[in-house]
């Protein structure tokens, strides 16, 4: 019985990583598509926006199978349901890097300082979300620490976007769409620092049994 749990155990942690890789490339994506969009990049978005949510599905299953079928301890179990929580986090990264995708194709096609920035933002988050992932395959609860800690430099990020996108409007009020729409990407990429926090916030439940919301 314990052995077939340990495989099972296994298998959540296995998809689990591969959850956390799609968050990855969606995310490098959706960075590449602010100065290289086209509509085969948009396809691949799309596609692993939608391989996301299915493994959303899948190791909801899992995560399920092992509470019905198996009877976890308490530290086993507190690590399948910190995985329940994190796979909603993940997949509204998922949706967020999709939700950029989509503004880029309506964005005035010109080059702009804050997309640097916003690059420095998207290599930023994909860190957290793999840091975060890796945190909890490991049991590490100083590498998740880590994650939470590392959050306010993706705000640092966005509130330089935001203050140089004022600077551009004040300079040319007729740059002021295309700045609101660098300024929600940048906000999707905020957005996604912080749900790499909530998941770091679910390995440290997972491993000393702590939570702030508990």
């Amino acid at each position: 019985m314990r052995e077939t749990f340990e495989e099972q155990l296994a298998l959540l942690h296995k998809e689990l990583m591969e959850m956390g890789a799609l968050c990855e490339r969606i995310i490098e994506l959706a960075s590449l598509s602010l100065t290289e969009w086209n509509e085969d990049l948009g396809k691949q978005i799309s596609y692993v926006g939608a391989e996301i949510d299915e493994k959303e599905r899948v190791i909801e299953t899992i995560c399920m199978k092992l509470l019905l079928r198996q009877q976890p301890v308490a530290r086993d179990l507190r690590a399948i349901s910190a995985a329940l929580k994190m796979i909603t986090d993940l997949e509204r990264i998922g949706d967020q890097a999709e939700d950029i995708g989509e503004i880029v194709p309506h964005m005035i096609a010109q080059q702009h300082e804050a997309y640097p920035k916003i690059r420095e933002m998207a290599k930023e988050t994909s860190a957290m979300v793999k840091d975060s992932v890796d945190a909890y395959i490991k049991q590490d609860v100083y590498l998740a620490k880590a994650v939470q800690m590392h959050d306010d430099v993706v705000d640092n990020y966005f509130v330089r976007v935001k203050n140089g996108l004022i600077d551009i409007i004040a300079e040319d009020p007729g740059k002021g769409e295309f700045a609101l729409d660098v300024l929600m990407i940048a906000k999707y990429f905020e957005r996604i620092g912080d749900h790499a926090t909530n998941v770091a916030e679910w390995v440290e439940y997972a491993v000393t049994g702590q939570h702030k919301s508990l």
